[in-house]
């Protein structure tokens, strides 16, 4: 992959920990929305995300560490047009992180809308055998096809279930068409909704159990309560808060081997840019537990 160091970077890290050889990790920006059916904008979250990490202090105060300093490149947008097929995005996608795992190097990818998460774990499942993926969102994303498309952000867990298991996590809105699948008992797929979670005090914990040891983890910030996180594409009341989402990051980071991760369906608001913040912020701390535990 060529070396190179943009002007716009994660984090404006120096340019001795970001570039493409030297770092550990490779930041992929795939600034996709052609399937989404509500709040538009999804195309616009991985700019978002950047320009807002270019204000982040990059000294964590609750790791105690710069996280930075594992090495943090990123690449290029790349060049996917909302009129574009989402199979081709997802292949694109699944290329360029291909690429970055057959360099040796950690991949986070940055929607765009959810789909684009297909094509990260079909490469993560070329090295990783025994994957499996922790999804978190909102929404259950199991319809079988919707608007006449297999590869729609609505239809993005039930192509992964297809790849590897996969467990969901603070979901709370489904179709009846997911609730007559979900009778049936698919053998991939775990469910973990805010209703499971509001009833197990040892919710994360059993999460974790059902995970294999490589795990591929996407998630989607309407998992989160739109109290914090309102520039998402379908925004759902009863969500995660920050720090119950850090803490189940934290146990799950710290029992299982994370092989990626990626963070979509931003849709960012002109002019507020607190959840752009929260995004940059997220993956910043999710890849200092993440590498913390590689020590």
């Amino acid at each position: 992959m060529e070396e190179l160091i943009l002007e716009k970077r994660f984090g404006n890290i120096e340019e001795n920990w970001s570039g493409f050889k030297g770092s550990s990790v490779c930041i992929i920006q795939a600034p996709y929305e052609g399937t989404v059916t509500y709040v538009k904008g999804a195309a616009n979250g991985p700019e978002a995300i950047i320009e807002a990490s270019l204000n982040m202090e990059l000294f964590d105060e609750e790791l105690q560490l710069e996280t930075y300093k594992i090495g943090i490149c990123t690449n290029l947008p790349l060049g996917t047009g909302s009129a574009m097929p989402p199979e081709e995005v997802i292949n694109k996608v699944n290329s360029s992180v291909t690429d970055v795992l057959k360099a040796d190097k950690f991949p986070v990818v940055l929607g765009g809308e959810h789909s684009v998460s297909i094509g990260a774990v079909r490469a993560a499942k070329k090295f990783f055998k025994k994957l499996s993926v922790l999804f978190l969102d909102a929404h259950y994303d199991l319809r079988d096809e919707y608007m006449d498309s297999k590869y729609n952000h609505s239809c993005v867990a039930r192509r992964i279930q297809e790849i590897c298991p996969i467990a969901e996590v603070g979901v709370r809105s489904l179709c009846r068409e997911t609730k007559d699948f979900l009778n049936q008992d698919p053998p991939n797929i775990k469910v973990f909704s805010v209703y499971d979670i509001l009833k197990n005090p040892d919710w994360k914990q059993a999460v974790s159990k059902s995970l294999t040891d490589a795990v591929y983890i996407t998630i989607d910030l309407d998992v989160l309560d739109p109290s914090i996180m309102p520039s998402v594409g379908t925004p759902e009341p009863g969500g995660l808060g920050w720090y119950e989402l850090l803490s189940f990051l934290k146990t799950i980071t710290s029992d299982r081997k994370i092989v990626g991760f990626d963070i979509v369906e931003l849709s960012p608001k002109e002019g507020f840019v607190a959840p752009d913040f929260l995004a940059a912020k997220l993956i910043y701390r999710l890849l200092g537990y993440i590498f913390v535990n590689r020590k």
